[in-house]
């Protein structure tokens, strides 16, 4: 992955009479505090569009859960004794083993009798029941089940347990490679084709790989149809919050990704309800997919991304959706916009020369020592929380004596944990609610360990606890890696520490298969994990009222003065750079003067003076002067093109 710094270059010059235009790209985030950084429109996209658009991740992602369910008995089938009944059966065939000090029918192995020739002999089964002494043999002709609790699952139907039981975790594991993948042909779409586009196409896709998931016939077809799913996520959730982030001003991305978040978790909530009441597992994929085809019927209303058009040069179009954006919020919108607008398509149009692209690489992160070390805790700790977030979710289900209440429960811990975050971490900063969050998350874990086997419920809310927990972590490692890393390697960074911490993902299925033995080992294995994970993260600088670095030299200084004593710091102290923040320049001072005087809004695009400044030229003004000096506010973005546009970044 490459981030590109665009370096400008002459443009032709202007004929007789034209007014030469500046080579400094349009920054469509100038423009929204005109036409409403957060009206009804944008209002009306969110809660109608973007937030309905992320549950099919979740219900696809996780529905795979309840699919796999294991009946709790289960023996091997003897088809020449199906004519006695069960019981007969499971004591005459089936050897006695002990399990956790009880001893119970064997699950794995059965007497090795002939029983077709021994009823021919003598038509009828033995006066007693065999020995521990008869020789037995493994489950040749599959396996029965007890189907009271558990009726229907692919475990019953492809007969994957004793050696086979392994299988499950493999379908996780598919599930999870496919989403890299995705992500990035999904993202090459995004930015090629459009969001409209490469949305409708990754529903497409997630359909296709839900509907071949339910009509599999063998584990080989199931599982490949689980990759199908799998190039879907999270990809199918991250392109509507992208079209989300880019209509939205600066000041409400925070408040767009902790809603997205918020209803992604409302998503899994309302699979536990879904899973309750539909226990066929063919069922249960057609009823978690097939009520998504109605979202083809936001073709006709889901807009494309204005800066998107705008970076492809579809000037009407994107004038199009902006123009609706401001005639529903009430807003006029303003002719100059237009006007210089379509100077600065005409000017790219004549452009002789090309703009010069600096490729910067991952490797550049590592070049110095300072910044490599950032790099490496920045991708160790999203590693961590993605790899025991994830587990945890997976793990819920296995916990407490109602597999549908857990994962309910283990979901709707989630929503608390969204907000207390939000509201911490421009007050206590990012280092240390993040790595408090995983140690406490992590301890209570490991504390699961000294319960005794019986301990249900205990086991259970400390398994709350933890989810709790981690989930804030997750949500704040995003923003946090985000600040650390400079605005000149930003895209490459977070797109690099995503990838490698999505990797967890694949080895995450494998943790939670040791539960099958012991159900508090993979607990303890991500307790640790956890807790490893949040010492190391205390070695990175806080952000929190910090000038943040613009290049990689910047990057370099940044935190290269930490010392022992910056662990113990709880409230980040306001490190101002030379110069207040607020004021930024005399240029911007002055702008500011002239708007608290009291300039309509009408005026904001009239032609002015040599001395008068409009909200145009006071945002550039303020744009210019914060890249000699940034003040960040916790807003969540995700990863941009040196256009300015969103990319898609594999992140739950």
């Amino acid at each position: 992955m490459d981030a590109t710094d665009g370096a400008s270059e002459p443009l032709k010059e202007p004929e007789d009479g034209e007014k030469p235009v500046s080579d400094e790209p349009f920054d469509l985030d100038e423009l929204l505090p005109a036409i409403g950084e957060f009206g009804r429109y944008q209002k009306l996209l969110l809660w109608l569009i973007c937030l309905p658009a992320c549950i099919p991740c979740g219900f696809c992602a996780f529905n795979q859960l309840f699919m796999t369910d294991v009946p709790h008995e289960y023996w091997c089938s003897i088809p020449e004794l199906q004519n006695f009944t069960v019981e007969e059966r499971k004591q005459y065939g089936i050897p006695m083993e002990e399990y956790n000090g009880i001893s119970e029918y064997s699950k794995c192995s059965r007497y090795a009798i002939d029983w077709r020739q021994y009823l021919a002999n003598n038509g009828d089964l033995p006066p007693s029941p065999p020995n521990s002494s008869w020789p037995v043999e493994p489950c040749y002709d599959g396996w029965e089940y007890n189907t009271s609790v558990v009726s229907s699952s692919i475990v019953i139907d492809y007969n994957l347990v004793c050696e086979y039981d392994i299988y499950p975790t493999l379908g996780l594991v598919a599930l999870n490679t496919g989403g890299p993948v995705g992500v990035y042909l999904f993202g090459l779409l995004n930015d090629r084709a459009g969001r409209r586009t490469s949305y409708f196409s990754c529903l497409a896709t997630l359909l296709l790989g839900s509907f071949m998931t339910a009509a599999s016939s063998n584990f080989a077809m199931w599982a490949f149809s689980r990759v199908i799913v799998g190039l879907t996520i999270p990809a199918v959730y991250q392109i509507p919050f992208i079209i989300a982030l880019e209509l939205v001003g600066p000041n409400y991305r925070s408040f767009v990704t902790v809603m997205t978040c918020t209803f992604y978790t409302c998503g899994l909530m309302m699979l536990a309800g879904v899973t309750y009441l539909i226990r066929d597992w063919v069922e249960l994929t057609l009823f978690t997919s097939v009520p998504f085809l109605f979202y083809f019927g936001y073709m006709f209303v889901m807009p494309e991304s204005p800066r998107w058009l705008l970076m492809k040069g579809k000037l009407e179009e994107a004038l199009q959706v902006l123009e609706k954006m401001a005639r529903v919020n009430g807003k006029q919108f303003p002719a100059a916009f237009k006007n210089k607008l379509q100077a600065r398509v005409d000017a790219e149009k004549r452009r002789t020369v090309k703009r010069e692209e600096v490729s910067i690489g991952a490797f550049d992160l590592c070049r110095t020592p300072n910044m490599r070390l950032k790099t490496i805790l920045i991708t160790l700790n999203w590693f961590v929380n993605e790899t025991v977030y994830l587990g945890l979710s997976y793990y819920g289900p296995s916990l407490g004596e109602n597999q549908y209440l857990s994962f309910f429960l283990s979901s709707l811990v989630e929503i608390p944990s969204y907000i207390v975050c939000w509201i911490i971490m421009d007050r206590w900063g990012r280092r240390w609610p993040m790595c408090i969050m995983m140690i406490m998350g992590g301890l209570c874990c490991v504390t699961t360990v000294v319960l005794p086997e019986d301990a249900v419920s205990e086991t259970l809310f400390l398994y709350l606890l933890s989810k709790s927990m981690l989930s804030a972590s997750f949500l704040i490692i995003y923003p946090f890696a985000g600040e650390l890393y400079p605005t000149q390697v930003r895209g490459v960074g977070i797109g690099t520490s995503s990838y490698i911490g999505g990797l967890g993902l694949i080895v995450i299925p494998f943790i939670t298969y040791l539960g099958k033995e012991n159900l508090v080992l993979p607990l303890v294995i991500m307790g640790c994990v956890s807790v490893a994970g949040g010492f190391t993260g205390l070695r990175l600088p806080e952000t929190l009222h910090h000038r943040l670095p613009q290049t990689l030299e910047e990057g370099e200084l940044f935190g290269a003065d930490w010392t022992f004593d910056d662990c113990f710091r709880c409230v980040p102290s306001k490190k101002s750079p030379a110069g207040s923040y607020e004021n930024l320049s005399h240029e911007l001072s002055d702008a500011a003067l002239e708007l608290n005087a009291g300039m309509p809004v009408s005026r904001a695009y009239e032609p002015t003076t040599s001395t008068e400044k409009t909200p145009l030229e006071i945002a550039r003004i303020r744009r210019q002067s914060m890249k000699r000096l940034v003040r960040q506010a916790s807003t969540m973005d995700t990863q941009k093109t040196a256009d300015g546009a969103m990319q898609l970044t594999y992140w739950f």
